[in-house]
């Protein structure tokens, strides 16, 4: 699989809303930033996507303009606009911000989500 389709898989991962999903392409040291919260743990993102699920129910999350701005052998790293919606205490809600993903390749030679930086616009 490339860092591209890796990207893709974890679109899809985050719109089952089933964290198992997103897990399978987590790094082991993944470290997420979100506007109010930094997540240095597997366990701390696992239970910040679940809030999130539990506040926006159905959401949906996309990217567009995906922009590889770093690749090599053992790294990719992409900005890219994203979008979501769902609802928010039954009324539909949608915001957007920009997203900083970098994928790093395992002793498998998988890449593996390692770092996101998420900000609202």
């Amino acid at each position: 699989m490339s860092h591209q389709e890796a990207l893709q898989q974890y679109i899809n991962a985050t719109n089952t809303h089933d964290f198992s999903n997103i897990k399978d392409i987590l790094h082991e040291e993944a470290v997420y930033w979100f506007t109010d919260k930094t997540c240095a743990s597997i366990a701390d993102i696992q239970a910040y996507f679940e809030h999130a699920w539990d506040m926006i129910k159905e959401e949906v999350y996309t990217a567009t303009n995906v922009q590889w701005i770093s690749v090599d052998q053992q790294s990719a790293t992409c900005i890219y606009n994203f979008m979501y919606e769902g609802y928010h205490q039954d009324k539909f809600i949608s915001g957007s911000g920009r997203a900083t993903n970098v994928f790093k390749l395992n002793k498998n030679e998988q890449w593996k989500l390692v770092h996101e930086h998420l900000s609202s616009l």
